[in-house]
């Protein structure tokens, strides 16, 4: 689970890129493979959404950040005391 995991981080950060260049400079990276209509384009847009489905539905229980149950508890500070 944890390659799934990885494979699919990483397809976001790279879609996540793509549009940072569609929004800044117009121009989308897909273009290199031939534009939209090309195969090649459309088999990685259907990976890049389904990356983002396998994150939504399994992120929680994959991420350290967000399950509680892994992260590492403060230690607790000793009373200090009053006089």
């Amino acid at each position: 689970m944890k390659g799934i995991h990885m494979i699919a981080f990483l397809l976001l950060v790279i879609s996540g890129l793509n549009w940072l260049l569609v929004g800044v400079a117009g121009w989308d990276v897909g273009q290199l493979f031939g534009g939209q209509e090309a195969i090649v384009s459309r088999v990685i847009y259907i990976l890049v959404g389904l990356a983002a489905l396998w994150e939504v539905f399994t992120h929680k229980g994959a991420c350290k950040h967000c399950d509680k149950h892994d992260m590492p508890k403060a230690p607790e500070t000793p009373a200090t005391p009053t006089m």
